[in-house]
């Protein structure tokens, strides 16, 4: 997945909606280059080629209070929210149809600030009352499993492909149950994660007051849901043992999950859920967990648990209630742990939820007025041209046996493309949002998803549904149906119409860092365990895995290096897909680029050779700068690398940027070619 940590300064632009890829070298004026209007000249690009390109802008744009991180995709994002603003407020003018019915309505429940601030506690009160009436262990699963629904909880209950038989739906069940972002919380022992662990059970006590509690036995409460929280976080795994997609599955039948969580009835855990059949057999990811939470049922008291249901609660309602509970939240999991002095606007938060609600629909209002059908093929096309580089890297590989580069070519060639917006819509008529309270609405929207999902069961996998909308500013690579999936958003270059941008920069900001990035997951440490089907199923040698894993190593030992914040490297191991696929992406737009016109003539613009366009235009799409927060929050729980490092880390080991910007020992952006990963 293409991902930037960013969340919003509003400048005009428009999606990629005219030429083809082969009729954009003539840059127009008009507004300032898309790339040399950001350089910081103080930078040499053989050190630092991130500061180099993208320096002058983060030294002329601060951080804004409201966020953690500040870049392109907030550019983008910014006048998303703008464009949905107004879709919303004529929706609640004007709702003409039942779509815009419900969007005004979820917009007026989560704008109406003084009906929240009114009801303070009140629309979780009944939750509450019933999280106080429970009297056994019984009472306490059943209550347990349809709050996973509305307000997540004990265990990730979720329906989806299952990975080795990608035709199949089932339920499956991962880790979870934690209040602070992963198990490293809960025990390293730097000093940035110390203090958040050190806040946590103040932060819990806080929140159960707003329940009714008395601070004393807040404080008692909190002090009990940490021990109960550390002790599931003892049998969650670590980050990088999550992306083992092998290691992860294990299908098994419910009775034999009873066995090894038995104090619980799992049977009756699924069911009250909502799902009532195709639920005999489940994959569970890590059966460990699932041992130690049985355990913690029949070790904790009843009343910790209590407290705990009611903690999640009111932790995950927290942004529907009251500005006061709403801010107490915000303080711990916004300012301490994401480096934010403010919070978003309530316009925004209000967008930012429904998007996760009903995101589509609003995504159908978008792409009739923002990204045509010429902007759809434009990027179609490109996908081809970036396969057909790939296609050429597989078959002159030295490395990888003819019988495995034959299977590795078959997989590609079945890759399919989803571009701009889905063909199908998802029908959202029986969402119930209406005239109610906005966290009855934002309820409303997790159950019909609930529904959604359940309603998969039993059924032929839909290979044409998106998980994105076509707004998002992100993409994604699917293996179980291996398939990219390019939302109309990520194409956007803020400030510039598309006729402004030279193949350059197009090549290397959309070829390279989103659909060469994609199609590469397919063939990263995790993606190509899974084969032209999307079955999580062995293709490969075992001299080819070997020589593949002896190539990653180089990769997890680069990344490994490099120090982001105080004293935390980036985690090699865990980020090792998404360096594979930014490698992956810069090699294969590249390749591409090379059989473009503006390449061959090599003509200067603005200053800058075509080739240079290039990697500026790939660095232009990690233009960002963020928090130490936020960083170091990165660097423990997810999978991407910072952006700087998507830029200088792979750069360092593309022989082309060497020859281009002429690197030398001493450089500092130099590694010996012994030393440079090389896979794809």
């Amino acid at each position: 997945m293409k991902q930037l940590f960013l969340a919003g300064v509003g400048v005009a632009f428009c999606v990629a909606c005219n030429q083809g890829p082969s009729n954009t070298n003539k840059q127009v004026n008009a507004t300032p280059d898309a790339v040399a209007a950001n350089v910081d000249t103080t930078v040499n690009p053989k050190d630092d080629f991130f500061d180099y390109v993208n320096g002058g802008w983060i030294k002329r744009n601060p951080i804004p209070a409201e966020y953690s991180s500040w870049g392109i995709g907030n550019l983008v994002q910014e006048e998303l929210y703008k464009r949905l603003r107004i879709i919303n407020e004529k929706a609640a003018e004007n709702p003409s149809d039942p779509i815009s019915k419900k969007i005004a309505a979820f917009w007026k429940s989560g704008m109406d600030s003084a009906r929240i601030n009114a009801a303070g506690i009140t629309p979780i009160a009944g939750t509450l009352k019933e999280i106080d009436a429970i009297t056994n262990v019984q009472q306490l699963a059943q209550l347990a499993s349809q709050l996973n629904v509305t307000a997540g909880g004990t265990c990730d209950i979720y329906i989806g492909q299952d990975a080795k038989n990608s035709d199949a739906i089932m339920v499956q069940l991962g880790q979870g149950g934690l209040g602070l972002p992963n198990r490293d919380y809960y025990f390293n022992t730097d000093d940035r994660t110390t203090k958040i662990r050190q806040a946590y059970p103040g932060h819990v006590a806080k929140m159960l007051a707003f329940t009714g509690m008395d601070t004393t036995t807040a404080q008692k409460a909190a002090a009990g849901i940490v021990q109960l929280e550390t002790l599931l976080a003892k049998s969650s795994r670590k980050l990088e043992a999550l992306r083992d997609p092998e290691a992860n599955y294990h299908k098994m039948p419910v009775t034999q999950l009873n066995k090894i969580a038995g104090n619980i009835d799992w049977t009756g855990f699924i069911k009250q859920q909502g799902i009532s059949k195709f639920a005999d057999t489940v994959i569970v990811g890590q059966p460990e967990f699932y041992t130690a939470l049985s355990g913690a049922i029949k070790s904790q008291p009843l009343d910790t648990w209590k407290n705990y249901l009611k903690w999640i609660v009111i932790a995950n309602a927290a942004p529907q209630l009251s500005d006061t509970i709403a801010n107490t939240q915000f303080a711990f999991y916004g300012k301490l742990l994401r480096g934010q002095d403010q919070q978003k606007p309530r316009w925004k938060r209000v967008l930012d939820a429904e998007e996760g609600a009903m995101g589509e629909a609003l995504g159908q209002l978008f792409v009739k007025e923002f990204f045509n059908a010429t902007a759809k093929k434009r990027y179609e096309n490109l996908v081809e041209e970036i396969r057909t580089a790939l296609k050429n890297r597989i078959e002159h590989l030295d490395w990888m046996s003819d019988s495995t580069k034959q299977k590795a070519l078959y997989k590609l060639s079945k890759i399919s493309k989803k571009v701009g917006y889905p063909d199908k819509w998802k029908d959202f008529s029986a969402m119930d949002i209406k005239d109610q309270s906005y966290y009855q609405n934002v309820v409303a929207a997790k159950q019909w998803w609930q529904n959604y999902e359940i309603n998969k069961l039993g059924k032929p996998v839909d290979r044409s549904e998106w998980d994105m909308t076509p707004q998002t500013y992100n993409a994604y690579y699917n293996p179980s149906n291996n398939e990219i999936v390019l939302p109309a958003g990520i194409f956007t270059v803020p400030g510039k119409r598309d006729e402004e941008l030279d193949d350059a920069v197009v090549y290397g900001y959309a070829g390279a860092s989103t659909i060469g990035h994609e199609i590469t997951h397919g063939f990263d440490d995790e993606g190509r365990q899974f084969d032209a089907a999307g079955n999580l199923k062995n293709w490969w040698t075992k001299e080819d895995i070997k020589k593949f894993n002896d190539r990653a190593d180089v990769m997890v030992r680069q990344f490994n290096g490099y120090v982001v914040v105080d004293s935390l490297h980036i985690n090699g191991k865990a980020t090792l897909g998404e360096n594979i696929a930014d490698l992956g992406g810069i090699l294969l737009g590249w390749e591409a680029f090379k059989t473009t016109g503006q390449y061959k003539k090599n003509e200067k613009i603005a200053g800058y050779t075509p080739a240079q366009r290039y990697f500026m235009g790939y660095a232009l799409g990690w233009l960002s700068h963020t928090k130490k927060e936020s960083l170091a929050r990165q660097v423990l729980t997810d999978v991407h690398s910072p952006a700087k490092f998507r830029v200088n880390g792979p750069f360092s080991d593309v022989d082309a940027f060497y020859e281009v910007y002429d690197l030398q020992p001493g450089n500092g952006m130099y590694r010996a070619d012994s030393t440079r990963v090389k896979i794809w």
